[in-house]
């Protein structure tokens, strides 16, 4: 049983980050932070890279500190840092730790913004790119060469939630004195720890669940090594990475109740999962969290809960068919994003986003996230879609 000296996540996340009287710190609205004396200016930019020091708005105001502290605590690092978005903190690693002629290794089901930014941007600056099939655990040792200086990894991958072993991974990447990445965005700290697991650097869109609310835009970057956390540091200013204090005043707001609301997400979301494999006009549910899952083994071992993000695919090859599905939806709304409390719908295909493996599928592909709705309304809402688009032949 947890006592008052080790509190539970839910409980550590309502009271981390509070450093002052006020329940929710104060929002610090700053570009110029004033000095009375010369002396205290050059000793504050002498350290404006140590964490906690007010030196300069870009670098940090005591808000932005206590969330940081705060994003520690859920992820389970010493140290984070605030981007300005989900992609933002997938790439800043990249840009802070690799050079030319350095080789990366980049899961193939990788979030695509990040893949295109991979490709046109830091494979453009001389780093050799390989993708590899997610399900590739310790057989990553065979991509390695002495070039390789980092693992980029994503579990559940984006579109088709493959789960990855990655303690099979960064066992190899120790070894050989690799850093690891993972972003972490569909279970958050809640539900899976990677730097428990040994990864290096965690990200993830706060943008997502952490937010909560689909009205903030965030990125973020969690450490266990503060050597690490120095160089990012130092990187996102040099690029001119810069947070908004109201984003910052919105994510750690949702954080508040992040425990709670993902719990809601994961019993919607198996629920939803659970049924829809049971419906004429599905052929197939992804869902690491149901049994049918070939990854379903890994995700019991390494994740203690699911996010309300997964993906169906349709009874058809059809595109109209699968048009006429999403847009007949009346909750289901359609938009980028997820991880907020309203439930939304996209068509995908994964299959001009891989290059390391196929996507053989044929059947049309539909990502839903389940928010925080009432799942028997949700239900009615894919039934009443699948008989309208002609899918429901019972």
């Amino acid at each position: 049983m947890p006592t008052a000296s080790t509190p539970l996540l839910q409980t550590r996340l309502v009271h981390s980050g509070r450093h002052g009287p006020t329940v929710n710190a104060p929002v610090n609205r700053a570009s110029t932070i004033l000095f009375d004396t010369v002396a205290e200016l050059t000793e504050a930019k002498a350290k404006r890279f140590d964490k906690g020091t007010t030196f300069y708005g870009r670098f940090g105001t005591p808000d932005v500190f206590a969330f940081e502290d705060a994003v520690s605590v859920l992820e389970g690092g010493t140290a984070s840092l605030c981007v300005p978005s989900g992609l933002a903190a997938c790439v800043l690693p990249l840009v802070a730790f690799l050079a030319p002629g350095d080789h990366l290794l980049v899961v193939d089901s990788v979030y695509e913004p990040a893949r295109t930014s991979i490709e046109k941007f830091i494979a453009r600056s001389g780093v050799d790119v390989t993708f590899y099939d997610p399900r590739i655990g310790a057989g990553i040792a065979e991509l390695i060469t002495p070039k390789t200086r980092m693992i980029y990894l994503e579990s559940p991958g984006s579109l088709t939630f493959e789960v990855q072993d990655i303690p099979a991974i960064t066992a190899v990447a120790r070894e050989r004195g690799i850093l690891t990445m993972c972003d972490n965005t569909w279970a958050t700290g809640v539900f899976h720890r990677p730097l428990d697991l040994g990864v290096d650097i965690v990200v993830q869109a706060a943008t997502k669940y952490v937010v909560g609310h689909s009205d903030a835009v965030l990125g973020l970057l969690t450490v266990s090594d503060p050597a690490l956390h120095r160089t990012l540091r130092e990187a996102a200013n040099w690029l001119g990475y810069n947070v908004s204090p109201d984003d910052v005043y919105l994510a750690a707001r949702g954080l508040r109740s992040l425990s709670a609301r993902l719990r809601q997400h994961h019993e919607t979301g198996l629920a939803l999962a659970h049924w829809l494999e049971t419906r004429p006009g599905i052929a197939r549910v992804i869902h690491p969290g149901l049994a049918s899952s070939p990854d379903h083994a890994l995700w019991k071992r390494d994740f203690s809960g699911a996010s309300g993000l997964f993906a169906v695919l349709l009874d058809t090859e059809e595109a109209d068919t699968a048009v006429r599905f999403v847009e007949t939806l009346s909750i289901f709304a359609m938009g980028f994003s997820w991880g907020g409390y309203e439930s939304l719908v996209l068509i995908g295909d994964p299959a001009h986003a891989r290059s390391a493996t196929e996507w053989p599928e044929k059947r049309i592909l539909v990502r839903l996230h389940a928010g925080l709705e009432d799942a028997e309304d949700l239900k009615a809402d894919l039934e009443g879609a699948l008989k309208t688009a002609g899918l429901d032949r019972s």
